[in-house]
This record gives C-alpha cells, sequence and structure tokens, in this order.
C-alpha cells in the first residue's frame, strides 16, 4: 500500500467525506499522518469524584443517585452522580426522551468532560458519557487521546479511525522512509526517526509529560519540525536556483539621471540609502535577476532608493515598473516619481482600477510602445491585457500585501523569451530576522537602518476616550502654534461605509468644538481627484487638521505634521499603528502620537499600547507583533502563498529556524537525490514551481 493513495482508498471514506477532509488540505493518505493533533486527552485512567477541580478534563465513573428535568431560563436534565468518594452533576441542554430514560436513578455512568463550577456544586456540561452494565468493567484507554484540527461534517472519533487506518501504513518502514543523512540532523531532536516521531504524536502513552506535548515542545515533536522547517529551507532554495538559471536585462546606465536627481533632492542621502542602493546596482548590472528584499523603518527613505534603480534602467534603455497595494499610496508614489522625473524629461505613465476605459487603452498603447518609460499603479498592472515593451525593472512596495505568485506574475510580464525583469520588493514593516529567513529565503535582504538626520523621534501617550475632551483641546492649541494634525477613525471590523460615516460624524463634532481651526476630511470612498486635492491642501499648509481613515497608513509625508491622533487604537495591530505614527516626526519639531482607547482594555490591546508608548524601533515592534499575532497575520500569510506550517511554529522554533541554512548545506552535500521527495512529503503541490 502506497501513502500517495487518494484517502478514498481508506475504509469509511466517500466522496462526501473526501470533500470535507479537502478542506483540511488532506487528499492522500499520507497528508493524514502530518495532519498533527492540537491537543490531548487522558482517558487512561478514572479520577475519583472527591478529587475534581474546576477546568480539568477526565474520565469519572459513578452511579445515578437522582435524575431530573430543571425548568429556569433554559431547560435541562440534570443527573447527580456519586462514587463513594465525592459527586458530581450531569447538565444537558439538549437531551431526549431516550436520554432520559438511559439516565435513571441507580445506572452507572462513565463520562469524559471539563469540569466546571456550578450553581451548588461542579458539574460537567454536556460530557461524553457511556453506561456500564452491571457487574461488568469497562477498560480504559491505552494511549493519551488525541484532539485533532478538524472540520464541519467529521468528527473526532471518525477522524480518530482515519488516523488509525493511516498509522497502519507506517508498520512497514520502508513506506515513509528517512530522507535525512545522520550530518543534517543538526538538532537533538533530529534524532529520532521520522515513523518513531509520527507514532508517538499520533498515539503518546500516559506517562508522557503532557505539558512538554500541549507546548509542542516535545522531541518528537521538534523532530517533525525540523524536517518540515529543512524541507521549506529547500523548496524556497530551489525556487531561488530556478530564478537564477533565467536571464536578466544589464541594466548599467551612464550615472547621469541618477546624479541629476541627487542634485534636485533637498536632503542629502544617508549612509545606509547610499550602501542600500550601491546593492542594488550592483545586483541589476548581472545578468541573473536580481531578487531583493528591501526593509527601512518608516520614513527612512526607501522611495528615493527606488526611484534610483528605476533611473538606473531607464538610462539603460529599459523600462520600469514600481506597484504599491492600495490606490491612495500608488498615486502618492506616482506625484513623488512625477516631482522627481519630469525635470529629468522621463515619461511616466499611471495605472488603476478605476481608470476610464480610454484612459486605460491609451495608458496600454504606450506601455506596450515604450513611450511610458515608467509606470506607477495597483495590481491593476497584473492584468493580462497589460503588455510591456522591454521591461527591465519591477519594483513592488509592502511586499507582504502581496502574494508571492502576485509577485511572481508581475515578474512574468517582463519575460523575452528566457530573460526576466530585475525585481526590487520593499516594505515598511520591518520583519524579524528569523521570520525573513524562512518567508523570504528566496530573497536577498537588505536593511536601511538609520533615518534621516533632523528627524525627532515621536513621543507617544494612551488615553482612555474618557478624556476626549482633554485631547480635543491640545489638538486646538497645536492648530493655534501652526502645526498641524492628524485625527485617524478606525473602525476595523465595521464595513467601509461605516467607517467613512464614523470619519464624517467626528469631522463634523471636531469642526463644532474647533470653530476657528480649517478642517478636511479624507477617506476612501471619496474619489480620487478629491483625495488628492485634500491632500494636497494639506501638504500645503492650507488645512489644520485632516480628520481620515486609516487610508492614511502609508507614504504621506507633511513634515509640519507633529500631532497625530488614533481613536480607538485598542482595534489595530502594531504594525499598523507604528505605520500610522510614522505620519509625524517627519520634520524636525518634536512630534507626539495621541493612542485613545475605549475601556476596558484586553491583555493583548495593553501589551500593544505599551509596546508603542515604549519604542519608536520598527524591529523591535515587529518582534512584538509576530509574538502577539503570530506570523500568517504578520506576512499577511492567508494570501501570501507561503506553504502554511502543520507543525513548524516560526515564534517557538527560531534556534531550529537559525541553523537551517547549515542543515540545508550538509543535506544538498550529501544527499541531494532526497532533496524533491522531501519538499514533496511536506509540501506537496502547494508550491508550484512551474512558473516561479
Amino acid at each position: 500500500m502506497m501513502l500517495s493513495e487518494p484517502v478514498t482508498s481508506l475504509k469509511g471514506v466517500g466522496s462526501k467525506v473526501a470533500e470535507r477532509l479537502q478542506k483540511l488540505g488532506i487528499t492522500q493518505v499520507q497528508d493524514l499522518l502530518f495532519h498533527l493533533p492540537l491537543r490531548y486527552q487522558d482517558r487512561t485512567r478514572l479520577l475519583p469524584l472527591g478529587s475534581l477541580r474546576t477546568h480539568q478534563e477526565c474520565l469519572v465513573e459513578g452511579t445515578v443517585k437522582l435524575s431530573q428535568i430543571k425548568f429556569g431560563r433554559r431547560r435541562s436534565l440534570l443527573c447527580y452522580i456519586e462514587d463513594g468518594t465525592g459527586s458530581l452533576v450531569l447538565r444537558f441542554f439538549h437531551f431526549s426522551k431516550v436520554q432520559q430514560q438511559q439516565l435513571s436513578q441507580g445506572v452507572r455512568v462513565r463520562c469524559f468532560g471539563e469540569v466546571r463550577s456550578g450553581p451548588s456544586s461542579l458539574e460537567m456540561v454536556h460530557p461524553e458519557y457511556q453506561i456500564i452494565a452491571d457487574g461488568s468493567i469497562a477498560s480504559v484507554d491505552v494511549d493519551l487521546t488525541p484532539v485533532y484540527p478538524t472540520t464541519e461534517g467529521i468528527h473526532q472519533i471518525g477522524f480518530r479511525k482515519l488516523i488509525s487506518q493511516a498509522l497502519v501504513y507506517l508498520d512497514d518502514e520502508q513506506t515513509l522512509p528517512e530522507l535525512l543523512p545522520d550530518s543534517a540532523r543538526l538538532h537533538e531532536a533530529a534524532h529520532y526517526s521520522l515513523v518513531e516521531a509520527l507514532k508517538f504524536v499520533h498515539k503518546p502513552p500516559p506517562e508522557v509529560d503532557v505539558q512538554l506535548l500541549l507546548e509542542r515542545r516535545h522531541p518528537t515533536q521538534r523532530r517533525l519540525a525540523f524536517e518540515e522547517l529543512l524541507a521549506q529551507q529547500l523548496s524556497m532554495r530551489k525556487l531561488r536556483a530556478r530564478t537564477q538559471q533565467h536571464q536578466a536585462p544589464i541594466l548599467k546606465g551612464d550615472g547621469q539621471h541618477r546624479q541629476a536627481l541627487l542634485n534636485h533632492l533637498p536632503f542629502p542621502l544617508t549612509g545606509a540609502q547610499q550602501r542600500v542602493i550601491n546593492e542594488i546596482l550592483t545586483d541589476i548590472s548581472q545578468t541573473i535577476p536580481m531578487q531583493r528584499l528591501v526593509q527601512g523603518d518608516v520614513g527612512s527613505g526607501k522611495t528615493v532608493v527606488a526611484a534610483m534603480a528605476v533611473l538606473e534602467a531607464v538610462s539603460a534603455g529599459y523600462q520600469a515598473v514600481m506597484m504599491a497595494p492600495t490606490e491612495l499610496l500608488a498615486e502618492q508614489h506616482y506625484q513623488t516619481f512625477k516631482t522627481w522625473l519630469d525635470p529629468l524629461g522621463i515619461q511616466l505613465g499611471w495605472c488603476a482600477g478605476k481608470q476610464t476605459a480610454s484612459e486605460r487603452r491609451k495608458v496600454l498603447t504606450e506601455l506596450s510602445e515604450g513611450t511610458i518609460q515608467v509606470a506607477v499603479g495597483t495590481h491593476a498592472l497584473f492584468q493580462d491585457e497589460v503588455v510591456f515593451n522591454n521591461l527591465g525593472l519591477v519594483v513592488i512596495d509592502e511586499q507582504h500585501r502581496f502574494g508571492v505568485h502576485q509577485r511572481l506574475a508581475l515578474r512574468d510580464k517582463g519575460r523575452h523569451a528566457d530573460s526576466f525583469p530585475h525585481q526590487l520588493v520593499m516594505t515598511a514593516t520591518p520583519i524579524p530576522r528569523t521570520l525573513a529567513m524562512t518567508a523570504y529565503a528566496d530573497l536577498n535582504v537588505s536593511v536601511i537602518d538609520e533615518l534621516p538626520p533632523g528627524r525627532s523621534p515621536v513621543t507617544t501617550v494612551v488615553i482612555p476616550n474618557t478624556r476626549r475632551n482633554d485631547i480635543v483641546q491640545r489638538v486646538h492649541v497645536a492648530c493655534q502654534e501652526k502645526r498641524q494634525v492628524y485625527w485617524v477613525c478606525t473602525l476595523i471590523e465595521e464595513s467601509e461605509h461605516l467607517q467613512c460615516q464614523a470619519a464624517e460624524d467626528a469631522a463634523t463634532e471636531l469642526q463644532q468644538a474647533l470653530p476657528d481651526c480649517r478642517i478636511a476630511l479624507v477617506h476612501g470612498r471619496m474619489k480620487s481627484v478629491q483625495k488628492e486635492q485634500v491632500m494636497q491642501a494639506f501638504k500645503e499648509g492650507n488645512i489644520d487638521l485632516l480628520v481620515a481613515t486609516t487610508v492614511i497608513e502609508v507614504g504621506v509625508d507633511v513634515p509640519n505634521a507633529s500631532l497625530m491622533v488614533i481613536e480607538n487604537a485598542e482595534r489595530l495591530g502594531l504594525a499598523q499603528l507604528h505605520q500610522l505614527r510614522g505620519r509625524v516626526g517627519r520634520g524636525s519639531v518634536q512630534s507626539h502620537c495621541v493612542l485613545m482607547y475605549r475601556a476596558p482594555l484586553s491583555e493583548n490591546g495593553q501589551s500593544r499600547l505599551s509596546c508603542m508608548r515604549d519604542t519608536n524601533d520598527g524591529f523591535e515592534i515587529a518582534q512584538r507583533d509576530l509574538e502577539l499575532r503570530g506570523p500568517g497575520e504578520l506576512l499577511g500569510t492567508r494570501q501570501t502563498g507561503l506553504p502554511q506550517f502543520r507543525v513548524a511554529n516560526v515564534m517557538e522554533d527560531q534556534d531550529l529556524i537559525n541553523i537551517m541554512p547549515q542543515a540545508a548545506d550538509k543535506f544538498l552535500a550529501e544527499a541531494p537525490e532526497n532533496n524533491d521527495a522531501l519538499i514533496a512529503r511536506w509540501f506537496g503541490h502547494k508550491i508550484d514551481f512551474g512558473h516561479v
């Protein structure tokens, strides 16, 4: 029997069950083996009723002393059981006539469930139960009982039966061969065999340290995490090797455009910006496609770094494209590039979803003819009808908002025979090192770790919204002193419509409270032209207070804005709060950010807001964000096309991640023939190497 057989080869799996299993990513027998328990229940021993504590999940047995229906706010069936050491109440809100008869006085019953504190004594609500026949002795389980992540229509008992069938395959050592050579097992956990580890996690013996298992720190779990991380590292290397087989145009201009822009800029570049520009120029002068990620904290000057790369491409006779995730951010890049590139006589084009048909036709024609040298836009640039004349460089801003596949789709736009454009990916959401090592192992990473001179750090205060009037007064004082202010309204869970409504209400309320201030509003439902006009007026100092939704999260640069108030700050993630705060403190004036929250604050909300108060360092904030929210959220993995880990955890397995480059080197030196099998074992068809 082969592990690659479809799950329908197992007993009890018809087309309906197979369809449900597919929702969990389970299509082959092997997928069941790698679908690991979330937690474990101990049904290996019976606990005396007199020893029970609340929140304990346990197996108990007793005789029913009384069974009655209680009428209250909700009708319930109460069964009082005793075992000579103590008593317990079983409570059922949903019950049938049959159950009532089964659980009658004098019956012996065995139950499993969570012990809770009831109105008069300890109780179990809707426990699993079985009736024990008089005089018989029912056996207990030999192993701990696994609880699996499941889906609607497949219950735990059914799931365990399927896993048990899959585990039988492991009795033949050849079905799941060991692919790791001894030298690549750089961690003591990796000295278990894969088969041993799988059998153990699905059926742990009762004497195991359950806490270790629950925390996913048991050596057998770590053995699986080790192999999964290694497979992921190898898949990223394979991805990278594929891209390096392709040719790329050599982008080496005469440097005149770059020099002209430097002369035109009102500020000198920082050492970090110059270093990163040199790394990029070295990459794009090669015949291998550049794959570089530039990380820079809010306000570190990534746009000018991108502009230098774009100018090099143009002066070498190629087109360049700059893509951003939102129309507002793309528009801001467009305006900035226009200011910088128009004086140099470079043709700029704009491509976004909201263009009219005739505007779009014109842009498409000019792109394919090569009249437009630099295109700026949103993911509208991905669409099939967009054809470039000779695309040499692709710049993607805020990479985590796009999927890996979208990134590669845009790169395919510049494909000529076997030649691909160079790729520069930028993010202002700093990514902790361990996460970058796993998520972006196919990219070289540059960090702009220096802020332009003269920037003063922003001081942050956390204030409850009961002190709203004090904050409004503070805004008034700032406006009187000719400082400009942002007031950000967040209603994250609600619809965009409600969010805009909240911003409109806030603007009206603030205008009544501050009649002598010039107040304007910007939100996502406004037309692009309106938004642009408001932003321009704010930039030119004709508006004192800008009320906005989170559309101003990135890219807005108004040096005179020195105060930001964020309403309902507890609703936002750290990365977004940090992005928003980065809109102030862009000049030499001391700037402030007020995080206004609605009590009571959850523990998580409290951690986030104190982290914002304590530090301005984007990398430290990213590390905290990773701890609080996990990698899927931080990278937007829901859409990145990155493989979701089944066992490994980017936060808890950092020690394993750190040794992965070394483990991969050893593996490829000693067992290169096992490379594809190892990747397929863990990620199957989830990574499409054909298009990368």
